[in-house]
């Protein structure tokens, strides 16, 4: 019998009956379900169309699955029948085009579609029949996996195409029974590997003890190592024990003619890593071998192996069981150990990591207090020994009036250096930021001038401030840190001029950006004791002070530029230095900041590049109230009406609820309670309303790895960005998703 024409012949019996069942309107699963008397009656007229409504109605009530789709590039499925649908746990055909996307791509689980297809592939070509047989998984419509028996045909029709029809069956159970009679197929050849041991002890009185001892050592290695061979140093015989499939692949069948240095030398230069070869000629050459088992029973060694085009790691353990005062006999055992060599490196890594920490944790530890206690003792010393004299001479005022002074100078030095340690500290907490709000910059350079100008008369320092070349006062920036490391810099410079000096404040704006901001620089410039070039390396260091700085007579924490380059860094600013001794410094900082001069209003004609947009409905599904907060106001500003659901589970009954005029774009988060987004996506990706189920979708995510990413698409999102929210990106995103919908 001529199974391919009868084969052909059903498929193009099926399709004439799809065809007219669509060129008359007539839901042909309803007929089939509820009305059969009336699909003959309709069908009554064309004995093929009889034949196939008969055929199908057979095929329906089949208890194993069956259908039939184009072998084509699309792979579209033509027919399924309800065994097809319930192994799906899918209602009606509907939601199983709509778990499957209706090909035969979709029923395949994805990472097994490439296997399958190429299998199919091989096995069509090669068949006289044109069949094939396959096993893969697939993605129920309540989101388990099974297993599916897959017996297909492929049919060439002249009339209709190329066509496979296919026979399915749940072989999940079969996969599990597999795997219970491996587990049974295991312990029994474990029970008969006992046997065999219990045999051999049994008979144990038979065998000679060296031989017995022999034997244990080698079933010892054999529990660890996947390849055993027994050699006669003596002799050069090489006896394999036991080989795995690795070792019989790289010696085929020539091991048993190889002697101990032939198998050596191929083995170690055909298979082992260039860079380890020298190590394993060295730990298997004779005397070696005979050196080290003198003084131990066995030793180890690992190397490095290239097998595919991969290095593996291998360990090679060496055991004497023969004689130990003259050793002939050994055994080599070999096993892979990447996982454990990869977990050694990881763990020491992590260990020389732990250690550098902390010495160089303990290293700062130890120089902080170390210059603190320096540093306060100094004050600390004036204090106690200026008090002591102030007592001495309390009968004369204006002696002790002058310690009087000089232990509040030495208390507010104490002050200052507490203050700065815990300014250092702040700044380096969590706790620091910029906080940015409307300043000027001329107020700030005039108030760190007003503040630091007694100061400079004071020492008959020739003092100025030059602000000619700033453009663009009004600033948006934190008005604070600019007081303190301008404060810090200038003070400074007075404090380290030597009287009759000079020192100028000057603030110019270099250029003016696109993004309404501008880049300042501030200049410093004294013409004090100066810094030498080595210590210019030094500068922003903790404590660290030049020792010419006692020849300007002031008293310096050296903690002030450390504080300035900490609050530089955190503005994303510059600072340079220009000094040599005895000639004078010039500290330069440069800084972008964004001017309150905003870009020219919009004309009432003017129209954003997204007022196309405006009215349009936004679904915002975000557990996060701050984040709600951000999306929702944007979007508003925008012109787009916003809904919101605070969880995957809310959001899937609005969209049930909806009507597809209702939302226009969906923006989801992923990691929310009760549902999450991956699975929301999911199912509003299978609602029964195709407008509804193919509603532009945006994953926003603070996870930003390509799993991420991959896993929000493959649950039917359309795109996946990240948090914060890059603002032009996002708009440009739901632009373009929108008018690919809309066609706006």
């Amino acid at each position: 019998m001529d199974y391919t024409n009868t084969d052909r012949l059903l498929i193009e019996y099926i399709l004439t009956l799809l065809k007219f069942s669509e060129t008359h309107h007539i839901d042909l699963e309803h007929l089939m379900e509820n009305d059969w008397q009336t699909a003959f009656s309709i069908l009554s007229d064309s004995q093929d169309l009889h034949t196939a409504y008969s055929l199908i109605r057979f095929m329906d009530e089949m208890p194993g699955g069956f259908f039939i789709y184009h072998a084509d590039q699309e792979e579209q499925i033509v027919y399924a029948n309800k065994a097809v649908l319930r192994i799906f746990q899918c209602d009606n055909m509907k939601e199983f085009q709509a778990l499957t996307g209706n090909s035969f791509r979709g029923i395949v689980f994805s990472e097994d579609l490439d296997g399958v297809e190429h299998s199919i592939k091989e096995q069509i070509a090669a068949s006289k029949y044109d069949l094939d047989y396959v096993e893969y998984r697939i993605l129920c419509k309540d989101g388990s996996i099974r297993w599916i028996e897959d017996y297909g045909h492929f049919i060439h029709s002249e009339t209709a195409g190329d066509f496979f029809y296919v026979f399915i069956g749940d072989a999940t159970e079969k996969r599990n029974r597999q795997l219970t009679e491996s587990a049974t197929l295991i312990n029994e050849k474990e029970q008969e590997l006992q046997e065999i041991i219990d045999e051999y002890n049994k008979e144990r009185n038979l065998i000679d003890q060296e031989q017995l001892r022999r034997l244990k050592v080698i079933e010892g290695l054999s529990v660890n190592y996947d390849s055993i061979l027994y050699i006669d140093l003596d002799t050069n015989n090489v006896l394999p024990y036991r080989l795995s499939d690795r070792t019989q692949k790289q010696f085929n069948q020539k091991l048993r003619s190889l002697d101990f240095p032939a198998f050596t030398s191929e083995y170690i230069n055909t298979w082992v890593h260039p860079e380890d070869r020298e190590l394993l000629f060295e730990v298997t050459a004779p005397n070696y071998i005979r050196s080290k088992l003198s003084v131990s029973k066995t030793y180890y060694t690992n190397y490095r192996v290239i097998n595919n085009h991969a290095v593996q790691y291998l360990q090679l353990r060496i055991v004497n069981v023969g004689s130990n005062e003259h050793i002939s006999q050994i055994v080599m055992g070999y096993r892979i150990v990447d996982e454990e060599i990869q977990r050694e490196m990881e763990q020491n890594q992590l260990l020389e990591n732990a250690l550098e920490n902390a010495n160089l944790a303990m290293d700062v530890k130890n120089t902080f207090l170390a210059n603190m206690s320096h540093d306060m003792r100094t004050p600390l010393n004036a204090i106690f020994g200026f008090t002591s004299l102030a007592r001495k001479n309390i009968a004369d005022k204006s002696t002790a009036l002058s310690y009087l002074d000089k232990i509040e100078s030495s208390s507010r030095q104490l002050l200052d250096l507490i203050d700065k340690v815990l300014k250092i500290a702040w700044l380096e907490s969590n706790n620091a930021g910029i906080a940015e709000s409307k300043c000027s910059l001329q107020d700030i350079m005039c108030d760190v001038y007003n503040t630091l100008f007694p100061h400079a008369s004071g020492k008959n320092i020739d003092f100025s401030l030059h602000t000619d070349e700033l453009l663009h006062s009004d600033i948006y920036g934190d008005s604070d840190k600019l007081t303190q490391l301008l404060h810090y810099i200038t003070n400074n410079a007075i404090t380290y001029t030597e009287p009759g000096g000079k020192v100028d404040m000057y603030i110019k704006e270099l250029d003016i950006l696109t993004n309404n901001c501008a880049v300042y620089q501030f200049k410093i410039q004294d013409t004090g004791i100066g810094i030498s070039e080595n210590f210019l390396a030094h500068i922003y260091e903790p404590f660290e002070r030049e020792n010419n700085t006692t020849l300007s007579g002031a008293f310096g924490t050296g903690l002030g530029l450390t504080i300035t380059k900490h609050i530089v860094d955190m503005m994303g600013g510059s600072i340079e230095i220009d000094s040599a001794l005895h000639k004078g410094t010039t500290f330069t900082v440069t800084l972008t900041l964004r001017m309150q001069d905003s870009a020219p209003a919009m004309s009432e004609n003017a129209q954003s590049p997204y007022s196309r947009l405006a009215g349009l409905k936004i679904l915002i599904v975000e557990d996060n109230e701050i984040n709600l907060e951000i999306e929702t106001e944007l979007l508003r500003d925008q012109g787009f009406l916003v809904d919101t659901a605070e969880n995957g589970s809310i959001a899937i009954e609005k969209m049930k609820n909806a009507r597809p005029e209702d939302y226009s774009l969906i923006l989801m988060d992923i990691q929310m309670p009760v549902m999450n987004g991956l699975k929301a996506a999911k199912a509003i990706r299978a609602l029964e309303d195709p407008e509804l189920a193919n509603i532009p979708i945006i994953a926003l995510s603070a996870n930003a790895f390509e799993s991420d990413k991959r896993a929000s698409l493959e649950s039917g999102m359309n795109v996946h960005l990240t948090k914060p929210i890059d603002i032009p990106l996002l708009l440009e995103t739901m632009s373009k998703l929108i008018h690919t919908k809309n066609n706006i």
